[in-house]
């Protein structure tokens, strides 16, 4: 069973500005056959609960005499200081399956990382997965030792997922593998690459340029005449 944790919210009727010129963050929670409900959160409480729960955790939320279950569904953070903005709860009903994005944990050691020298690479961090919320796990681990030379995997399909949970993503989907070093004869070459890539955009960059110093100096001279 996951974690759970609480967080009390203030029933918020004035406009997200407003709230947030409090020290507060403003929130919406909806769900299924319920009235949005439109609430403010405490920001360094938020923060705390936020940090341990993310989007995989059931939080208990106080609002008023009022108790209900959620998720993190959406936020929203600032562009320059990445303050959170906004969040979007989803109420949750324990007796319905939910879907839900559940990040993986990378444990173990790869001697084909630490003895072969290799790169570890994990194209993805999370799968989709559906289950009851009482269910719902906080993080499904991956082990990586049995990644022990260049040509092993770890498949989707190879992970231990908890009972009742069902895995939606594609079970074929590599989450991890270990990439072989570049020789040195393949480092020159990707140098070179990148060499001419710039000398690339260099040369069109000047070309754009003297195209706009040209047509400048043609409607400087069309207004002379």
């Amino acid at each position: 069973m996951t974690e759970e944790f609480k967080l009390q919210v203030e029933i918020r009727n004035e406009k997200p500005n407003i709230t947030r010129r409090s020290n507060k963050i403003p929130a919406i929670v909806y769900g299924k056959h319920v009235e949005p409900i439109s609430v403010a959160i405490d920001k360094l409480e938020f923060e705390r609960v936020f940090r341990h729960a993310g989007t995989s955790h059931l939080i208990e939320m106080t609002a008023g005499d009022k108790k209900f279950k959620t998720l993190v569904n959406d936020y929203q953070k600032h562009a320059v200081t990445g303050q959170i903005l906004h969040v979007d709860f989803t109420k949750i009903n324990m007796k319905e399956k939910i879907r839900a994005e559940v990040p993986l944990k990378f444990v173990g050691e790869s001697t084909a990382v630490i003895n072969l020298e290799g790169s570890l690479i994990n194209p993805i961090d999370s799968i989709e997965i559906e289950c009851l919320p009482a269910d719902l796990p906080a993080e499904i681990e991956v082990d990586i030792s049995v990644l022990d030379d260049f040509e092993k995997n770890i498949k989707i399909s190879d992970l231990a997922i908890p009972a009742g949970v069902e895995v939606l993503s594609d079970l074929e989907e590599v989450i991890a593998f270990v990439q072989e070093p570049r020789s040195e004869e393949e480092l020159a070459e990707l140098e070179a690459e990148v060499v001419e890539d710039v000398e690339a955009v260099e040369v069109e960059n000047k070309g754009e340029e003297a195209e706009a110093a040209a047509e400048t100096s043609e409607n400087e001279n069309a207004e002379q005449k």
